[in-house]
This record gives C-alpha cells, sequence and structure tokens, in this order.
C-alpha cells in the first residue's frame, strides 16, 4: 500500500529534524527543521499533506519524553507511530553514514528505516510516560531505591555508635525510630533526655507498642557507646546531626511512597477493574500495578510471542553454522517490568503447582534459581497476558489439570521435592580469591604441557 514515511529525529534542546519519503525510500524532501510548538506542527504536517493525501508513518526514536508530545500531536491528525530502539538506529546509521553523523542525515534514516529494517519498528497506542499508571510506578521504584539507599547511609552511620543502636532500633526507620533519631542520636543528649521522658516519646511516637523496656535498651546501647568510645575520641554531636539528616530524608521519602502508592492504586483499579492481573498467583496490588503500568494493554500486541519479546525475558539466540548457543535472556525490555515478574515468578512457585513442578525440572537440570526464574516469570507473564486478552481470571491448576483454591496450590507445592545446591554458579564470593588457575591460564599451560 502507498503511503508517506516520515522520519523525525527528536531533540531535547536543539531543533528537530523531519525527513519524508515515499515507500520506496525515495526522498521527498529533508532536513526540515522545527521545534514542539502548534503553528510549527501544523506547518510541518502542511508540507507533509503536501506531498499527497496518503496514509502516514511516523518514525521516531524515544528520546527522553521529548517524543511524547509529538506522537500524541502526530496521532491526533491520523499518523501512525512507530518508535525504534536507538540501538538498532545506531546500527542502521554506521552502516549507512560510513563516515559522518549529521542530524540531516539521522532524520533520513528514520524516513527510509521501514524500507531498510521494518521488523526493528515498534507501535506505540499509549503515550508512554505521560500515562499517570505508567510513570507513578517508575516514580514509586525510584523512590524505593532511594529510601534503600538511605537506609544502608543510616545503618553504616549507626555502626559508628555500635551494634546496640541498630539493635534496638531495627532495620526498619519506624515512626518511633525516627523520632529519636532525628533528635537524640547524640548518646550524651539520648542519656539527658532520661528514662521516663525517653519512654513518653516512645509510647506516643509508636502508639504504645514501644515502651519502658525499649526506653532501657536504647539507654544502654548509648551507655555502651561511650564506654566504647574515649572521650573526645568523636564528636557525638556532628555525628549525630548527620544522623538526624539522613532519618529526616527516610521519613520524607516513606511519607511520599505511602501517598504515591494510593494514587498507584487508584489507577489500577480504573485501568483493571475486573483485577485480573491480581488473580495471578504471587502477584499482589503493589506488583499487579507495575506489571500492568510497565507492560501496558496487552491486546496491542500481535501475539503472546511479541509479549515475551518485549519483556526481556526471552533467550538470545546466536547461531552460526552448526553452532546455536544460548548465552542468556536478551533484557531489551522494560527493566522495571522485568524486576515486578522476577519478584512474582519467585512467589507464584509457591502457590501454583504447574509453576513449582517446572522450577523443579529446571532446577535439576543444573539451571541457577535466578535462571530458573526468569524462565517463570516468561511463562507467568504469557499466561497474565493470554487472561487479559480473554478477558478471564487466572485458573489455578493442579499437575492434572484440575481447578483448585489457592491455599490448596500451597499445600501441594509445600510436598514437592526442593532442589539443593546452586546449579552452574559457585557458592564463593565473587570476591574471594581464586583457588586455581584462570581459564586461560590453564589452557595455557596444557598446551605447553
Amino acid at each position: 500500500m502507498q503511503e508517506l514515511r516520515l522520519g523525525i529525529d527528536v531533540a531535547c534542546e536543539a531543533q528537530h529534524r523531519a525527513a519524508l519519503a515515499d515507500e520506496t525510500g525515495q526522498l521527498l524532501w529533508s532536513n526540515r527543521r522545527f521545534i514542539t510548538i502548534s503553528t510549527q506542527l501544523e506547518a510541518l504536517w502542511a508540507a507533509v499533506r503536501a506531498a499527497g493525501d496518503l496514509p502516514v508513518t511516523v518514525v521516531m526514536e524515544p528520546t527522553r519524553n521529548a517524543w511524547v508530545p509529538l506522537a500524541a500531536w502526530l496521532r491526533a491528525r491520523g499518523a501512525t507511530v512507530r518508535m525504534v530502539a536507538p540501538e538498532q538506529s545506531a546500527d542502521l546509521r554506521k552502516y549507512y553514514s560510513k563516515h559522518a553523523k549529521t542530524d540531516r542525515l539521522d532524520c533520513e534514516l528514520l524516513a527510509r528505516l521501514p524500507l531498510l529494517h521494518p521488523d526493528g519498528l515498534l507501535a506505540t497506542p499509549g503515550l508512554g510516560p505521560a500515562e499517570a499508571l505508567r510513570r507513578a510506578v517508575a516514580h514509586r521504584a525510584n523512590l524505593v531505591a532511594r529510601r534503600t539507599a538511605g537506609l544502608q547511609r543510616l545503618e553504616a552511620l549507626l555502626e559508628l555508635l555500635g551494634p546496640g543502636w541498630s539493635a534496638a532500633l531495627g532495620s526498619e526507620l519506624g515512626k518511633a525510630a525516627a523520632a529519636v533519631l532525628e533528635h537524640y542520636a547524640d548518646p550524651h543528649a539520648l542519656r539527658r533526655l532520661g528514662r521516663a521522658r525517653l519512654t513518653r516519646l516512645l509510647i506516643r511516637t509508636s502508639r504504645g507498642n514501644w515502651r519502658e523496656d525499649k526506653a532501657d535498651e536504647l539507654l544502654d546501647a548509648a551507655a555502651e557507646t561511650l564506654r566504647l568510645w574515649p572521650p573526645g575520641a568523636i564528636d557525638f554531636a556532628e555525628l549525630g546531626e548527620d544522623i538526624a539528616a539522613e532519618a529526616r530524608l527516610l521519613n520524607g521519602l516513606t511519607g511520599e511512597i505511602t501517598a504515591l502508592e494510593d494514587r498507584i492504586a487508584g489507577h489500577y483499579q480504573a485501568a483493571d477493574p475486573a483485577g485480573i492481573v491480581t488473580s495471578a498467583p504471587g502477584v499482589g496490588p503493589t506488583l499487579a500495578a507495575a506489571i500492568l503500568g510497565r507492560l501496558g494493554d496487552a491486546k496491542r500486541f500481535t501475539d503472546l510471542a511479541a509479549v515475551r519479546n518485549y519483556t526481556g525475558l526471552v533467550p538470545m539466540v546466536d547461531q552460526s553454522g552448526v553452532s546455536d548457543k544460548r548465552p542468556g535472556v536478551t533484557k531489551a525490555g522494560d527493566h522495571l517490568l522485568r524486576q515486578a515478574l522476577f519478584l512474582a515468578a519467585d512467589h507464584a512457585r509457591k502457590i501454583d503447582p504447574t509453576l513449582a513442578a517446572r522450577y523443579q525440572r529446571l532446577r535439576a537440570a543444573g539451571k541457577h534459581h535466578n535462571s530458573a526464574l526468569c524462565t517463570l516469570a516468561a511463562v507467568l507473564i504469557t499466561r497474565i497476558a493470554a487472561c487479559w486478552r480473554t478477558d478471564q481470571p487466572y485458573q489455578l491448576r493442579d499437575l492434572h489439570g484440575r481447578l483448585i483454591t489457592q491455599a490448596e496450590g500451597r499445600a501441594i507445592c509445600a510436598t514437592l521435592t526442593p532442589v539443593t545446591g546452586t546449579g552452574r554458579r559457585s557458592k564463593e564470593s565473587h570476591s574471594a580469591p581464586s583457588t586455581g588457575p584462570s581459564t586461560t591460564q590453564a589452557r595455557s599451560a596444557r598446551k605447553n604441557a
């Protein structure tokens, strides 16, 4: 079918470049510059329509978020928007340009890409980062990562005070622990506060869960810190300020995560009112929102194989003659989606007997735990996508195909014989010294023998 192909080299701060080609790859015009404002977009569309009243396919790279308003505007005018992975277009650009990289060549390459590499184009029916659920789950993952890093920094600072503080406050920074660290991380200040006032603070901030025994534990930790450090060896006031700053940051991050989770719950309920994703075993509200937010509508894919390819949980293929290698999964998809599926697969194998049996077969064949979970994750997303495409909830079955409840599934999974060992990987730490010569050294020694 005859059509026009508009290639756009998207820029974040500079001007975009556009080139228009016909279905044979013949350039009609090139190097048209514009920015993302309505008047210049109207002029661009007028130039496209001047070339003929034909269907228009727009090809662009997902450059940060600058492509999103462009895609939305062009799609509203009836254009079909296709995205190309930057790695693929870069490889084609090297061949196409030979000796130079210019913005003009970039937009011309994108205009001709449907002819050069049609399989490299991806449909974009949604708005990507402009979609609220997709953006919210990514924001939550970022905040959780920052909070985890902050907890690690706080733990490292508390190690300077001795092990008693971490033992008394726990690994998670609750409101009571945050209240203590924000004002009384200095052991001198904590001892001056006294047992009675510390107890009242703990009762108020922990809603009665921490009382006199916790106050005594904290005061003992402070006394041990003072015995541990020689007088004047460390400035406890300055250390307390650093600890208080980390505690305040963590407290703020916790509040932001809680508020964001409420928003995500509302977005997920609107996107999946039937609860199809949460019907899958091992998929709770948080993981369901992450899976649906990052995957999008599973009906937009041509088939279930395309869904698996999108996740990046399919094996890489390296074939040459009689050689057929599978070095690992491609990891070409959304990393947040893969992370959510990996965690869901680890839970699902303890509920779904069919997944548990597959996990046992993979482990018995020598697969590492993580490798087996990647396989289960690919199976799980395939089943979830199939349920989504047919508007049916996930059906849990035993090894004989009989419908069962999750409680029955857990009981069956618990009876399966666990596989011990680490598979192909060694139990040794990666930082441990080698116990023998390297592979290269061993091969060289055999050759010289």
